[in-house]
């Protein structure tokens, strides 16, 4: 369907009309796709604001909060930072993700660490991944062409591809050539000369006090000739030449598409090249991003549902609709485990291509675990001396009968969008389910939040909840 779309009138600014109007669905994919799910506040804020309004916000993000920013860097130091540990780096990011103020800013964060894929367990630092994650943040609603250059000097960088280990007479090409591959051209728009090449003019990059330094006398000063012109080119050269190629800004904006469009299928070149060439002056990708997010092609049935929700999506959708305990920074810990087990263990990337998403999120396993993870956060996230967080929340909005609940939970996590059969399916559990032979032991309280839970868990765990 993406080879023929028009491109005069996809990347046009979205007005609803009666044939494509405004409405919870579109609420709820603007908040999958540039944020991390939405709660039932955030849904009925974002109805009222409408589209633009709604846009604006995500992309200008929330005022500056100096006790979030403190309290997050206090737990940094403290548990990654000081012990060097992983697990705690992960979870005060899916703590900023779940509670930062940017999550638009956060999700693109995300984007550009699947892209520069880069794993502690070969860097093994925090503190230089967490550097390398402030510069993506830094950098998200920026200069592409900026991100790319202090991607290339950023110290994890340099230890996940070897650069330094790259010395004259002894170069190395991992970095020249996912530069070129995976970076910003893409395969077949290079040769194996260019990369050997372009690792010349990389040699006597190093690390020095945890920070980038070039040494010249390891520096490789003769001349280099690489995407079809010639100099005694710097590592930096080499980047500026890069982001000259017509393939680059094609390439970056193909990826994004796919992120944040549709994933399944491939756009034609005829509906990239706008957008390409809009990219490519001044690689403003601020600019780029808000193009999509506003368009008509991204409020289009085209766009909705086009993506199987990532673990991080999946896990961080159900904490946000839930208003989960979950999301506190020391709990925050078990969404990481969590997400390992899922299969996107944050800073830890499988490989340098990153996670190849779509339908390899989805097998027998990960769908099991999903649903039981589900489970576990519509109980008791918090530990068995509270009532459950599914519960909670309902009796919070005053939803009592089966009927009620039902139509909640469909509206919450799914804005209503389900087909007719399974609405009916849904509402037929909710009136059996106060007919279900329980333990005599149990008492009305333990009751009452069984039927909410099992009727959250249900909605969390249909087909349609698998996808953005």
């Amino acid at each position: 369907m993406a080879k023929t779309l028009d491109p005069q009138t996809a990347w046009k600014l979205y007005s609803p009309g009666a044939a494509n109007p405004w409405d919870l669905k579109k609420v709820g994919h603007v908040f999958r796709r540039a944020a991390f799910g939405a709660s039932w506040a955030d849904l009925q804020e974002g109805l009222k604001l409408g589209p633009q309004p709604l846009i604006d916000r995500l992309l200008k993000g929330g005022e500056p909060s100096p006790l979030y920013d403190a309290d997050t860097e206090k737990f940094l130091t403290e548990a990654a930072r000081k012990f060097n540990a992983g697990p705690q780096a992960s979870a005060w990011w899916l703590y900023r993700m779940l509670h930062g103020g940017n999550p638009l800013r956060e999700k693109l964060a995300l984007f550009w660490h699947n892209h520069f894929a880069t794993s502690n367990a070969k860097v093994q630092n925090v503190g230089f991944m967490v550097g390398q994650y402030e510069l993506m943040y830094r950098h998200a609603l920026g200069k592409f062409s900026d991100m790319l250059q202090g991607i290339s000097r950023d110290p994890a960088m340099m230890i996940w591809l070897d650069t330094v280990q790259s010395k004259k007479g002894e170069p190395n090409e991992n970095y020249a050539r996912e530069l070129m591959e995976l970076f910003s051209l893409g395969i077949g728009n290079y040769t194996e000369k260019d990369i050997r090449e372009a690792a010349r003019a990389f040699t006597g990059w190093e690390i020095q006090d945890g920070k980038f330094r070039e040494n010249k006398s390891q520096f490789d000063a003769t001349e280099k000739k690489v995407l079809g012109q010639t100099g005694n080119w710097t590592g930096g050269d080499i980047v500026q030449i890069c982001l000259e190629q017509k393939a680059a800004p094609r390439f970056i904006v193909r990826k994004l598409y796919r992120f944040l469009i549709n994933e399944a299928d491939a756009p034609s070149d005829d509906l990239i090249e706008p957008l390409a060439k809009q990219f490519q002056n001044g690689y403003d990708s601020g600019k780029l991003v808000e193009t999509m997010l506003r368009s008509n092609l991204f409020f289009s049935e085209h766009a909705y549902r086009g993506r199987i929700k990532s673990p991080v999506d999946y896990v961080l959708g159900m904490a946000r609709a839930l208003e989960s305990k979950m999301g506190t920074q020391n709990s925050a810990v078990n969404l990481t485990t969590a997400l390992e087990t899922l299969g996107q263990n944050v800073f830890h990337p499988p490989s340098v291509k990153g996670w190849d998403g779509g339908q390899t999120w989805l097998n027998g396993q990960t769908l099991l675990f999903r649903q039981n993870f589900g489970l576990e956060l519509a109980r008791r996230p918090s530990g068995y001396k509270e009532p459950a967080t599914a519960f909670v929340l309902a009796k919070a909005h005053g939803k009592k009968t089966g009927e009620e609940l039902a139509e909640f939970f469909l509206q919450l996590f799914l804005q209503g969008d389900v087909p007719a059969e399974t609405r009916t399916r849904i509402f037929e559990y909710a009136k059996s389910s106060t007919k279900q032979k329980l333990p005599s032991y149990w008492t009305e309280q333990d009751v009452a939040e069984h039927r909410v839970i099992s009727l959250c868990h249900l909605v969390m765990t249909l087909p349609e909840y698998q996808v953005d």
